[in-house]
């Protein structure tokens, strides 16, 4: 099992028409050989998987990537659910350059993320 790195940035939107790498994240997963999460090798690796979050002109907030009954998410505390970002059906996405990932945020919008780096 490998762990892979992906970086995601804020994809076109209202305010940014054509994006930004101001605003994004970086994920350590374990992705299978057509680039989905490989739930088995993440339940052995997990404390492994990561989740890094970029935003101008904040802190970066450092969390895990966690698998729930409610699906994927980043939990950036693990005694605390307010902070949770759900991702929108993770199991489907395929993890390759261009694809796009929806996350809701905490402020409770949904925003897109286009892939710009799988390694």
């Amino acid at each position: 099992m490998t762990l892979k790195k992906v970086r995601l940035e804020l994809a076109r939107c209202p305010e940014f028409p054509e994006g930004s790498s101001e605003f994004g994240y970086e994920i350590t997963a374990p992705l299978t050989a057509d680039g989905h999460i490989d739930l088995d090798a993440w339940k052995k690796s997990k404390d492994k998987c990561a989740v890094r979050r970029f935003w101008r002109h904040e802190d970066d907030e450092n969390g895990m990537l966690v698998h729930t009954r409610r699906g994927w998410m980043f939990d950036y505390d693990p005694d605390a659910e307010d902070d949770d970002e759900p991702l929108f059906r993770l199991d489907d996405h395929v993890f390759k350059q261009g694809e796009y990932v929806s996350v809701t945020e905490h402020d409770g919008v949904q925003r897109t993320f286009q892939i710009v780096d799988v390694r």
